[in-house]
């Protein structure tokens, strides 16, 4: 299938690394001139150098901190002015989430309002610097990675930052749909990217079990058996990029597998 992404221009936020990185290289594979924004330069531009020399596309790495207003601005200016343009974004830039259980006792409220400034404001900023520019076209695609966080209790912070993430998405479809911009939702579970073996050593010391047993756990609250990579997470965010997605707005798409026992309708 053609998604008609040749030509387009991406800026996908957090896209030095993890799922960001993989969405990046998809939608290059797909044609599509890309802007990486991120924090970390080196790791940024190590980004950069890699995808421009594996698909052959414009690749920019923009320096970019989305808790940060004014870096935003910046960054959108940067990106308009190397790809001229701006017609999908992917947000997926958010602090770590250890996975650790967090109740009102261990709640911090320094940690909670930092989570939510970068996810959640920090995704509203990126999205209302493109907006005027996807309006002029007439077309746009916008992607918020969240996570299945949104649906587990366990932690305060985690589960908060998502959900709103989610009410933020609903709103802005309502709102820039009839402009010829969709705006959905993607719930990553637990996905293998570079971290992977960083997290599951973390989690098999927390636990004080192997990583094999955490490995085993993990495979089996999935209905596929197995974790999903980033590259088959990318691979949804890149259908939710294309034209042909023109039917899903405002929705949340769940690309974690299969959540064992869970009914959602």
């Amino acid at each position: 299938m053609d998604l008609e992404l040749r030509g387009k221009r991406a800026i996908v936020a957090g896209g030095s690394r993890g799922i960001g990185l993989a969405v990046a290289r998809a939608l290059a594979a797909e044609g599509a001139d890309v802007a990486l924004a991120a924090r970390d330069k080196d790791v940024l531009d190590a980004a950069r150098d890699a995808l421009a020399a594996e698909s052959g596309r414009t690749v920019l790495a923009v320096r970019t901190d989305t808790g940060d207003e004014r870096s935003v601005q910046e960054m959108v200016r940067a990106v308009t002015d190397g790809l001229g343009g701006v017609d999908i974004l992917v947000n997926s830039a958010a602090m770590p989430n250890t996975g650790a259980v967090v109740g009102v006792d261990g709640f911090d409220e320094a940690e909670f309002s930092g989570q939510v400034n970068v996810k959640v404001l920090g995704y509203l900023r990126c999205i209302r610097a493109v907006v005027p520019l996807m309006r002029a076209n007439g077309w746009g695609r916008i992607v918020n990675i969240s996570g299945l966080a949104t649906r587990n209790t366990g932690s305060i912070t985690g589960t908060v930052r998502n959900v709103a993430v989610v009410a933020m998405t609903k709103n802005l479809a309502d709102e820039l749909g009839r402009d010829g911009i969709n705006v959905n939702v993607v719930h990553p579970g637990i996905t293998v990217t570079e971290k992977w073996p960083q997290i599951l050593a973390a989690r098999a010391e927390r636990a004080g079990v192997s990583e094999a047993e955490i490995e085993r756990q993990a495979g089996a609250s999935v209905g596929i058996g197995r974790l999903v990579t980033a590259e088959e997470v990318a691979a949804v965010v890149t259908f939710l990029s294309s034209p042909k997605a023109v039917a899903i707005n405002g929705d949340t798409i769940v690309a974690g597998g299969g959540a064992v026992g869970s009914i959602h309708y």
